[in-house]
């Protein structure tokens, strides 16, 4: 179930992972990985907390990249508790990172929400997604991030632009997670994945 190293069909590099034990992981012969969150799990350093709180722990599945790149999925969870989540993952170190979520909110619907971790993390809610299933992508530029979702994997709306503070010769980890923090785990599914290794020719015109 739970391979040294995974590799899909549109990734250039191998999957590995990252983290402490827990979620359970395989992929299928269409090239789709699924990842079975673990119990209460969740990545997150509670910005309202006092100084010196531990990060949330959780497995991730990514490989290190250097320089820009677009990657993208159609992320489908099987909502069960508030915040279960598919996740899109950018990793520089275990107090900076980022996260691209489809998220189950407390109102009880589908939603893109993105997470900036420097020291602290941040929580942004987006939009609610109609149906189980939203088209998520991350891309790095010269000198930020761009976040965006997209309901057919061809037209993409912007969620946000941010900065992790990393030059763009250091490589970051890249992949996918899935979270449970209320719950005893949920199934997400990681389909129609694609890399690219260049940057979004323009972040606000939809392509």
């Amino acid at each position: 179930m739970n391979p040294e190293a995974v590799r899909l069909p549109g990734l250039p590099f191998p999957l590995t992972a990252g983290g402490p034990d827990g979620a359970r992981w395989r992929t299928v012969p269409d090239g789709t990985l699924e990842i079975v969150a673990a119990e209460k799990s969740d990545l997150f350093i509670d910005p309202t907390a006092g100084p010196g709180q531990p990060p949330s722990a959780l497995t991730r599945l990514t490989g290190a990249v250097a320089g820009p790149f677009q990657l993208s999925a159609r992320v489908r969870v099987d909502f069960q508790h508030t915040f279960d989540a598919g996740v899109l993952v950018v990793w520089a170190d275990e107090t900076t990172w980022l996260k691209l979520c489809f998220e189950f909110s407390p109102a009880g619907r589908g939603s893109v929400v993105s997470v900036v971790t420097r020291g602290a993390s941040d929580d942004a809610n987006s939009w609610d997604v109609a149906g189980d299933a939203v088209y998520l992508r991350v891309s790095r530029m010269t000198h930020a991030f761009a976040l965006h979702s997209s309901a057919d994997g061809r037209t993409w709306h912007l969620v946000r632009v941010c900065s992790l503070g990393t030059p763009i010769d250091m490589p970051v980890e890249v992949g996918f997670l899935a979270q449970s923090p209320n719950g005893p785990g949920c199934r997400t599914t990681f389909a129609d994945v694609t890399f690219a290794p260049d940057e979004a020719a323009d972040i606000r015109d939809n392509s």
